[in-house]
């Protein structure tokens, strides 16, 4: 599912520099717009790799390395995604609300995705009960 919404993201953000309104970015919104689009290139990429690195040790008794790598090339593709999505969240809220807003809103947005996406499945991983 991450890997389909970042791919959606993705794709949006490819299409943004051919819209009028471009333009109109200031040089910082045009430095996090690149920064965006190279964490969602990273992102797709983390989260793809471990599908061809499948297809190519298929049936070859890999299956533990494969399992060890998709592991922790998920996380770092979700943590991809999160930078992704907060860049996309502060360019937009940046864009449209203000600086100061736009980092406001980017930060709460930032607890969210760190504490839901990373915190709890971490704390829950210790949790004995």
């Amino acid at each position: 599912m991450a890997g389909l919404g970042v791919q959606v993201l993705f794709g949006f953000l490819l299409s943004l520099p051919f819209t009028t309104r471009f333009a109109q970015l200031s040089t910082g919104q045009r430095e996090l717009y690149l920064a965006c689009v190279i964490l969602a290139a990273v992102a797709t990429t983390l989260l793809i790799g471990p599908v061809a690195y499948h297809r190519l040790v298929f049936r070859r008794g890999k299956k533990e390395r494969l399992v060890r790598f998709a592991n922790v090339v998920a996380i770092l593709g979700l943590a991809a995604v999160g930078g992704a999505v907060l860049a996309a969240v502060l360019l937009v809220t940046w864009y449209v609300a203000g600086a100061l807003a736009g980092g406001l809103i980017t930060a709460v947005m930032g607890v969210l995705v760190g504490g839901l996406w990373f915190t709890v499945p971490l704390a829950s991983r210790y949790d004995r009960g």
